[in-house]
């Protein structure tokens, strides 16, 4: 095993920015009439959205270069800086409410949303916990247990927000860490019940999630209310046929289709784009898992090999859930589309992850 250092990997950083261009341009396609009504300025979200794409490459770029290694001495104070942000994001006078939900943290003009931060803190943890109790992975109590009790302590707060979406997404990315770690298949079973019996009453004592389940099974029951964002995102991806309207025709995006910029995003693409367009931003995200597991499974330890696995489950269990949602496959859960959709805080920390795995990248033993 050799530590000398390579090049990051090519294709997985083409990947991330052919991801990260498609989003800039459809961010700017999809929001300029909504932007020019309520904001004077076609191009509102676009430059914000090119600033933190700026921003987040920069961070990207910085961690390529940061020995991954290091960050193991930073998990102290990296989780509790963390649990900080998600507690004080709910104090009223500093959590910021959009839309009945207060996710997020006001700087000045800035909007920062703790639980981006969150999900890499909660990786590093896991990877580091794990990669030094590999032995104790097939013991509930001692090898699980500790890993889910952290990272449900984390979704509790995030579903206080509230925010299912990302609570979920977080839950998905542990177990699959857990998983790569070598728990048995009966406890991660056991897991995903307990979270399922847990998931149920929360959907129940919430009128909108148990709204956004009834539309789920069947939009068309309530097409002006629970089932318009299926429905107005159905008729933009058909719509599209297989070659799309062209880039910027969409007729979804005036003020039809809800959160177009953001959570439908890739409904827009279908339109737009068609589905050889949709097809090809999905063999992206499969071309990134693909590379993802493949630095995981070359990875010269297992801290680096688990770093990786959950950089990669966030990536992988956040487009998946996206794509479903809009696709009219999974209820809706509000959750956006890694590199594409309009979001600052996502953009930066998903591009500092990338960082962070194309390093890991630099020191695997084969390609």
């Amino acid at each position: 095993m050799s530590s000398k250092r390579k090049s990051p990997d090519f294709v997985l950083f083409i990947t991330v920015m052919c991801l990260l261009v498609i989003g800039v341009v459809m961010v700017l396609s999809a929001s300029e009439y909504k932007t020019l009504i309520y904001y004077n300025d076609s191009f509102y979200y676009f430059k914000r959205q090119l600033l933190w794409s700026v921003l987040g490459l920069i961070g990207m770029f910085y961690m390529i270069n940061f020995d991954y290694k290091r960050l193991r001495q930073y998990i102290t104070p990296i989780l509790a800086a963390a649990f900080i942000l998600l507690v004080l994001v709910l104090i009223p006078g500093v959590g910021v409410e959009v839309n009945d939900a207060t996710r997020w943290i006001g700087i000045g003009p800035i909007q920062f949303a703790p639980a981006e931060l969150v999900k890499l803190c909660i990786i590093i943890f896991t990877a580091y916990g794990l990669s030094r109790s590999r032995e104790r992975i097939k013991s509930f109590t001692a090898g699980v247990l500790p890993y889910m009790i952290v990272m449900g302590l984390a979704a509790l707060l995030i579903l206080l927000q509230p925010d299912l979406g990302t609570a979920l997404s977080l839950a998905g990315i542990v177990i699959v860490m857990v998983f790569a770690a070598g728990a048995r298949p009966s406890h991660l079973i056991t897991v995903v019940a307990a979270g399922l019996a847990a998931v149920v009453p929360l959907i129940a004592l919430e009128p909108y999630r148990l709204k956004r389940l009834m539309a789920f099974l069947d939009p068309w029951a309530d097409p002006q209310e629970t089932g318009f964002h299926i429905i107005q995102g159905l008729y933009a991806i058909g719509s599209g046929g297989l070659f799309g309207l062209g880039l910027g025709q969409s007729k979804q995006k005036f003020l039809y289709l809800p959160e177009n910029h953001t959570d439908f995003i890739f409904a827009i693409i279908g339109e737009e784009l068609g589905f050889i367009g949709a097809t090809l931003v999905i063999m992206l995200f499969l071309l990134f898992i693909w590379r993802g597991l493949k630095i995981a499974i070359a990875s010269p330890d297992p801290f680096a090999s688990l770093l990786a696995t959950g950089i990669t489950a966030w990536v992988g269990v956040q487009a998946f859930i996206n794509i479903g949602v809009v696709t009219g496959s999974l209820p809706i859960t509000g959750i956006t589309l890694p590199f594409i959709s309009f979001g600052g805080t996502s953009l930066l920390f998903t591009l500092v992850a990338v960082g962070i795995l194309l390093n890991i990248s630099r020191f695997t033993t084969t390609r």
